[in-house]
């Protein structure tokens, strides 16, 4: 095991250490947290040997640059994004190998999504709240990665006897999902709040919405044609999902993030399925989106692809890193 520094010479909007988020905690009232984008999060680290919660760099529009102090073993995911290593374009969604010294730049294309994720084989050193490295504001614990300062990364990652713009180190089944340059649709399951506002499915249905500069990791702020209640009958407060799609007083449509207070007093009309999640966790100001109505198990059936296509990158991953004879890392934590 070596101890390695990274140092950060550029950041972007707003760049943190994340996770997939805490386990657990919504029962004591903490929100999950996470990665906004957990499908990019854990195949970055897998792509690297790690295990799929461990803790990583997510970064939010502008541009992350990092030098390492020696090789490490590295992979960008998430919006698509030019990559160079010294210079030189490199690939995203796939294994690469950093010498001492190069310049890693990460410039992400924000027309066609908000974060880029990067991981490196080994454990980063992170601060934990209840068990993870995701940020809270509302908790006091920030954990930005600024520009100037040095992560250290302990690894066994000891290099390869390869040059830097080879082939691929392997040949992975890697799940990358499509950033469409157009609307993105989003399957939404229907809730019991549908019922109380007549209309209000066909009107979801048959609207574009655009996602404002109002939004932020709590949910995303749509503009678009809403209906309310027929009934000025106030809503007794209840438990919210990931995903849900709120009314609030205003004429607005919210679809609630990770970071959502775990109770509400406002119809909740559907919630989007767990497999377009993600794609939500990309969505900033102008994006347009659709909605599409979409049963219980047709949800669960799209999900259940999208991790067996995970599981089937893990299994090929943990087969070619345990030839390489890679030990998958422990969280580091302080």
């Amino acid at each position: 095991m070596k101890t390695v520094a990274l140092e950060i010479t550029s950041t972007g909007w707003i760049t943190t250490f994340q996770d997939l988020g805490r386990r657990d905690t919504e029962r004591r009232g903490v929100p999950t947290g996470g990665a906004a984008d957990q499908h990019s999060a854990a195949v970055a680290n897998l792509l690297v040997g790690n295990p799929r919660g461990a803790t990583l760099i997510e970064n939010l529009g502008g541009e992350l640059a990092l030098v390492p102090d020696a090789d490490v073993l590295l992979a960008v995911t998430g919006a698509p994004a030019r990559v160079t290593v010294g210079g030189g374009a490199v690939e995203s969604w796939s294994p690469l190998v950093v010498p001492a010294g190069h310049e890693v730049r990460i410039q992400g294309d924000v027309s066609r999504g908000t974060r880029t994720y990067l991981a490196v084989n080994g454990a980063l050193t992170a601060e934990t709240l209840l068990g993870s490295a995701a940020p809270d504001a509302r908790m006091g614990f920030g954990q930005a990665v600024v520009r100037g300062s040095c992560v250290l990364l302990d690894t066994e990652f000891r290099g390869f006897s390869r040059r830097l713009f080879e082939a691929p180190l392997f040949r992975l089944p890697v799940p990358v999902p499509r950033f469409d340059a157009g609307p993105w649709d989003i399957d939404v399951v229907p809730s019991h709040g549908i019922h109380t506002i007549t209309g209000i499915r066909e009107v979801i249905e048959e609207a574009t919405y655009v996602v404002t500069n109002r939004s932020n990791h709590v949910g995303l702020r749509l503009d678009g044609p809403v209906l309310h209640p027929d009934s000025d009958t106030e809503i007794v407060s209840h438990g919210v999902p990931v995903g849900a799609l709120q009314i609030p007083h205003a004429d607005e449509l919210i679809v609630l993030g990770r970071y959502r207070s775990l109770t509400a007093g406002y119809p909740i009309v559907g919630v989007a399925s767990r497999a377009s999640l993600s794609l939500l966790g990309q969505a900033g100001p102008g994006r347009e989106l659709r909605f599409r109505w979409s049963d219980r198990e047709s949800s669960l059936r799209r999900f259940a692809r999208r991790e067996a296509e995970v599981r089937a990158l893990e299994h090929a991953a943990t087969e070619a890193f345990g030839a390489l004879g890679f030990m998958a890392p422990l969280p580091h934590t302080r």
